[in-house]
This record gives C-alpha cells, sequence and structure tokens, in this order.
C-alpha cells in the first residue's frame, strides 16, 4: 500500500466502517456558521471516537435542492483548519473541493499546508461541480468540466507528490510532504467509475436505497477488479440523519437519509459495512434535536459497537 498520511489509516480500517461528521453540524440557510460553536462540536466528537469532520465547498451563495436553500460556507479550508486548531485525532475531510474552478498549484498549496498543521489529518475530496452559475460567473466552460477535472486532478497529484519533481521547471509549491495526502473522487466527477478507480485512492457517493446501493458497490468493485483483481479502494456514502429521541423508532427514509431510532440506526450500519461500505458520513442539520445529544448518543451507544 502507498505511504498514505495518518488520515488514511484513521478513516479507512480493513473490516471496520467508520463514521464521520458533515460540518458545519448547526445553522440555517443562508446564514453563517457559527464558528465557536462548530469548535465545541469537533472537541466533544473528536472525543467521542468519531473518525472524520467533513466540509463542502460552495463558491458561491446559490439557492439549490428541493427547499431552494442558500448555503453560506467559509472557505473549506480555512474552515478545517479552524477545527484542527481545537482537535487532536479527528481527520479533516473536503467533501469536496470543486477542482475545475480551482487552479491546481492553489489547491496544492493549501493541502499541504492544512496536512501540516493538522499533523497527517487531511483528506482532499475533490469533484466536478455541477452550478451552471457558479461556472459562468467564474468565466470557467460548464461542458468542459469533465476534460478540466482530469488535467487538474494530473497536476495536483503531481504537486502533491512525496517524491522531488524531476523536470527542474516544475518548481514545488512546499518541499515534498512525509506522506502523501490521499485524493478521494466525490460524486461522479463526470469520470468513468474506471477512471476513478484507476486514478482515486477512494470513491464517496451519496446515500441510496440499500438494494441500489449494493449494486453502486457491486459495480465500484468490478471497476478495480478490470485492473487490479481483487483490490477494493474504500467506499465512503453521505447520509441526512434524523435522530430521533426515541431509541426504538423504526427508520424510515427521508431525502438522501434516513429519519430513525438508535436501534434500527446501528442495525442499517452493520448492513452498510457488509455491503461494503467503508465510512458513512452523516449530516445532522436536517434534525430537529440539540447536535449534542446526537453526538453523544452515537458516539456512546453506537461507536464502540461497529
Amino acid at each position: 500500500m502507498e505511504d498514505f498520511n495518518r488520515a488514511y489509516g484513521q478513516v479507512f480500517v480493513p473490516g471496520r466502517l467508520t463514521v464521520g461528521l458533515m460540518t458545519p453540524m448547526a445553522g440555517q440557510s443562508g446564514a453563517l456558521a457559527d464558528l465557536a460553536l462548530a469548535q465545541e462540536h469537533a472537541r466533544l466528537a473528536d472525543a467521542l471516537g468519531f473518525a472524520a469532520l467533513w466540509t463542502r465547498d460552495v463558491p458561491l451563495m446559490i439557492p439549490q435542492g428541493s427547499a431552494n436553500e442558500t448555503a453560506a460556507l467559509d472557505d473549506p479550508f480555512l474552515w478545517l483548519a479552524a477545527l484542527a486548531a481545537v482537535t487532536q485525532r479527528i481527520v479533516l475531510a473536503t467533501g469536496a473541493i470543486v477542482l475545475p474552478l480551482r487552479h491546481p498549484l492553489h489547491v496544492a498549496k493549501a493541502a499541504l499546508t492544512l496536512d501540516r498543521i493538522s499533523r497527517g489529518r487531511l483528506l482532499l475530496g475533490l469533484g466536478s461541480g455541477d452550478r451552471p452559475e457558479e461556472f459562468s460567473r467564474f468565466g470557467a466552460d460548464l461542458e468542459a468540466r469533465d476534460v478540466v477535472f482530469r488535467e487538474h486532478w494530473s497536476a495536483l497529484h503531481t504537486a502533491l507528490a512525496p517524491a522531488p519533481v524531476v523536470d527542474p521547471e516544475q518548481y514545488r509549491v512546499l518541499p515534498p510532504p512525509q506522506a502523501r495526502i490521499p485524493m478521494l473522487a466525490v460524486g461522479s466527477a463526470r469520470q468513468s467509475l474506471q477512471w476513478i478507480a484507476e486514478h482515486a485512492d477512494a470513491w464517496a457517493s451519496y446515500h441510496r436505497e440499500e438494494d441500489r446501493q449494493k449494486g453502486r458497490i457491486a459495480l465500484w468493485h468490478m471497476a478495480q477488479d478490470q485492473r487490479s483483481p481483487g483490490m477494493r479502494k474504500p467506499f465512503i456514502q453521505s447520509v441526512q440523519l434524523d435522530l430521533l429521541d426515541d431509541p426504538a423508532a423504526p427508520a424510515e427514509a427521508i431525502e438522501l437519509g434516513l429519519r430513525t431510532g438508535r436501534h434500527a440506526l446501528a442495525a442499517y450500519l452493520e448492513r452498510m459495512r457488509e455491503l461494503g461500505v467503508a465510512h458513512i458520513l452523516f449530516n445532522l442539520q436536517r434534525g430537529v434535536r440539540p447536535v449534542e445529544d446526537v453526538l453523544r448518543e452515537i458516539g456512546t451507544d453506537i461507536l464502540p459497537r461497529i
């Protein structure tokens, strides 16, 4: 296996399912997150044994989704640096940097810096973006984002390489890191599964009904087998979670996730582990309970058992 930073081994543990959290965990449409509160949540998640804190890259405040919500999210690298400052072990992950809208050398500089100041705790998730308004405002070609994604990926991979650069005209953005930062494909990124299986260190996708997700994971494994039979790069899944007060409440579907009690959630996580999911990240913003209560319940009653 490649010499990855410490984040890779902490989030991707063979035979186990680890659990992460999307940040900020509390907030409302169009409002900036309370950093002090987010740092409190990060410290608590770190202490309870959650594996990772994730954040999104949303360049512009554009209404989106069935609720027509507007996200006001801080720069992902600066945001995760603020969470790194108040935590010790928990991994910091981007889900995902909109790669076609950023210069790969700027991404490399930010990623290498964050990985260094967090002592190897970064997972770099990368996506292609899909909002026409953003591409128009940035002067980028929406229809060419698949090609640009691959070009930027290649340049970024070279810039993040631990080995010295051979070409004297390819100046480094920082000295070579001690270990490689994992590069994850988030969503399809407008690429084939075969391309993702070859180039990405893991693949992150969204919540689906269980039989559909089983089929998706089978396709992921098939794409890897076409290159390296038996090789299994990690599969990551996001889940919108509304954890109810009643631990015995049955699970019911909500958009891209579940409304459920603790017992059904634990059973669901076990089924996901058996399907081959390596890491699940929960988005708690759909829930009505205090975030601290949800974190403590999952951290105390579920994490030790999975």
